[in-house]
């Protein structure tokens, strides 16, 4: 079976019966890799895939949201983007100047601007539930994908979590 929608086009299930998509977005100066996944063709309906693809669209919105929800936890110094911040300072000590897109001097402001937006997986089967709909993986040195934070976003694209991917 498959689902067809105007923005993925022609979505076939595997022998399971999930569905995955996958295509590069350029976003800025960013080329990110966006993913569709539901382990169930059976639990993905056109409102989802209509949600997820203005998800899409709105990237760069997105991303501001994101960006914003790590900002807010800053000032947490038990938050997970507190340690993660924490974690890049030690990491590249000295070097992480290099690293800095902008550097005003507060060096969390700094890291969180400069953070690459990885990958935006869609978990199009959590639609309207309690799980996140879509995981946004950023990461300050591409070539360190373990250390990375994770923004959960819910259907409706508010922030149900940021937190350290490592």
């Amino acid at each position: 079976m498959a689902i067809e929608h105007d923005y993925f086009g022609l979505l076939s299930s595997g022998p399971d019966g999930s569905i995955f998509w996958s295509e590069r977005v350029e976003f800025g100066d960013q080329s990110v890799t966006v993913d569709l996944t539901a382990p169930d063709q059976d639990d993905v309906s056109l409102d989802a895939l209509d949600i997820a693809a203005a998800l899409i669209n709105a990237l760069e919105d997105v991303d501001g949201t994101a960006r914003r929800a790590m900002l807010t936890e800053v000032d947490d110094r038990t938050s997970e983007v507190t340690e993660f911040i924490l974690q890049q300072q030690e990491m590249f000590g000295e070097e992480l100047v290099d690293l800095l897109v902008d550097v005003s001097g507060d060096d969390a402001v700094d890291i969180i601007r400069s953070l690459s937006l990885m990958s935006m997986t869609i978990l199009v089967d959590e639609h309207g539930g309690s799980e996140p709909f879509a995981v946004l993986e950023y990461a300050l040195d591409a070539d360190a994908t373990d250390d990375v934070l994770l923004v959960n976003l819910s259907s409706d694209g508010s922030v149900l979590s940021v937190m350290s991917g490592d």
